[in-house]
């Protein structure tokens, strides 16, 4: 097997193949490297490769592997890092210059956890900076491309993580998702994004946008290699009150499934290609046995302004540590409040920018009540609602995003036209649900994602249904 073939290996058939000895992590982790080496320059998946560190940590599973010992499935496998996830004595920018010098000073809760399993990491990769954005293209850096066409994004803000899967630079990748930003990607990518139950994993040692939405979550080629990830990263955390243990114990059969699919799927804002596939898909699962019930989720209507104003009220709390000061690569003035001014209007890109000031005029005394508080109001109903109609369905099926992957620089200048690809992403983070986008197929060469948001929990089991949807056609 060449080295071509060993980074199109999914997850699970790596892991076998290293125990049966058919190759080692070595020659796996140096297919990975040889990709990064080969396409990364036109790519921009990575801002920085772990390449001695990576193949030491290598060496070791092989000794291990030949002293017949067991190990954990995740051992010897290559896994990309969101360069908002603090490794240990590795940069973590955030993509961000107010942030071009840190070095983390402890692993992350899902690094450690990883690393237990024998993981493998082989490098930080792009992302909107502070996980702001749809494209990836808002980085302070570089701007990261679609490995399905380099003219186009490859979403945001896990841009770089799932370019870097989809191009066969890493077996897997983590994300964070704080409104669709590991979704959107494995959409645009071809691969499955899992955005978790709110909880379901630590955030402790991820970068904070908003912290009650942010969740890490894989980037994968299968629904199996989600899973096995998954269940490598979550669990209750004492350094994260928010995590908290869940079951969901459902184990319907596709032939019983109730599918809710909202009538907004097939309203404004939905491209005539997403229509035609949340079709296809439809008519597949009833061709599999399952019943479609239609759904008016009002909810949905309202969901990305109400996101919006909640998610940049939480930003420009959570950026406001970045003053050079306390944190952040400070710009040197002559008095105190012009290094705090100059560094941060320095430091920060014009998205970012952009959010703390939308967020802190929310916040701001007399438009709390009229913004910031009406929003929390309308999260509790929107909530109610998704709640509510996940009693009388299994599982919510819609469209990953309103449309195709776009051209880069189509969308830069127009922020609202770029907040809109979020449409049917956020409200998995507005109520805490756990979502999935799985590929369906492509329109010409371009991945489609469709998206199941299911029950708190309902990982394993939304994972299970995905598996049977996994490129259609």
């Amino acid at each position: 097997m060449d080295n071509r073939d060993l980074t199109q290996l999914s997850i699970i058939e790596a892991s076998q193949g290293l125990r049966a000895g058919d190759f080692s992590a070595r020659q796996l982790t140096e297919a990975c490297l040889g990709n990064i080496n080969q396409k990364d320059q036109e790519l921009g998946s990575f801002l920085s490769v772990f390449k001695d560190e990576a193949l030491d940590q290598a060496q070791l599973i092989d000794r291990s592997l030949s002293s017949r010992k067991e190990l954990p499935p995740l051992a010897g496998i290559p896994i990309a890092i969101k360069d908002n996830i603090l490794i240990h004595g590795h940069r973590c920018s955030s993509a961000s210059n107010i942030l071009k010098k840190y070095s983390a000073a402890y692993d992350a809760t899902v690094i450690q956890k990883l690393r237990q399993q024998g993981a493998i990491f082989i490098g930080k990769t792009n992302l909107d900076e502070f996980a702001m954005g749809s494209s990836t293209e808002n980085s302070a850096f570089q701007v990261t491309h679609n490995p399905h066409d380099l003219e186009r994004v490859p979403g945001g803000s896990s841009g770089g993580s799932a370019a870097a899967v989809a191009a066969g630079e890493a077996l897997a990748a983590l994300g964070s998702d704080t409104g669709g930003s590991i979704r959107q990607p494995a959409a645009f990518c071809g691969l499955v994004g899992l955005k978790p139950t709110y909880g379901a994993v630590s955030r402790y040692g991820l970068m904070a946008f908003a912290s009650s939405f942010d969740q890490i979550g894989p980037l994968t080629k299968t629904s199996q290699d989600s899973r096995l990830v998954f269940r490598s990263i979550r669990g209750q955390d004492p350094m994260d009150l928010t995590s908290r243990e869940g079951y969901f114990n459902k184990k319907t059969e596709i032939s019983k499934l109730r599918v809710g699919v909202p009538e907004q799927c097939f309203g404004e804002g939905i491209s005539s290609e997403m229509v035609k596939w949340t079709e296809k898909t439809i008519d597949y699962l009833k061709d599999q046995g399952a019943r479609i019930v239609s759904l008016d989720l009002s909810g949905l209507d309202y969901s990305l302004p109400v996101y919006y104003v909640v998610a940049t009220a939480e930003a420009s709390a959570n950026l406001a540590r970045y003053d050079g000061l306390r944190y952040g690569e400070a710009e040197t003035a002559k008095s105190l409040q012009e290094t705090y001014a100059r560094t941060r209007s320095q430091g920060f890109g014009m998205e970012v920018k952009r959010r703390i000031m939308l967020g802190s005029y929310t916040l701001s005394a007399g438009h709390y009540d009229a913004y910031y508080q009406q929003a929390q109001k309308a999260r509790k109903v929107i909530e109610a609602e998704f709640q509510k109609a996940l009693v009388e369905v299994d599982l919510i099926l819609t469209p990953t995003t309103p449309g195709l992957p776009f051209k880069i620089g189509d969308r830069i200048d127009n922020p609202v036209e770029m907040y809109l690809s979020d449409l049917l992403t956020v409200s998995a983070n507005l109520t805490g649900l756990p979502a999935v986008s799985i590929p369906v197929g492509r329109e010409g060469k371009l991945p489609v994602g469709m998206q199941l948001i299911g029950p708190s929990f309902s990982e394993d089991f939304l994972l299970q249904i995905g598996s049977h949807l996994e490129w259609l056609s």
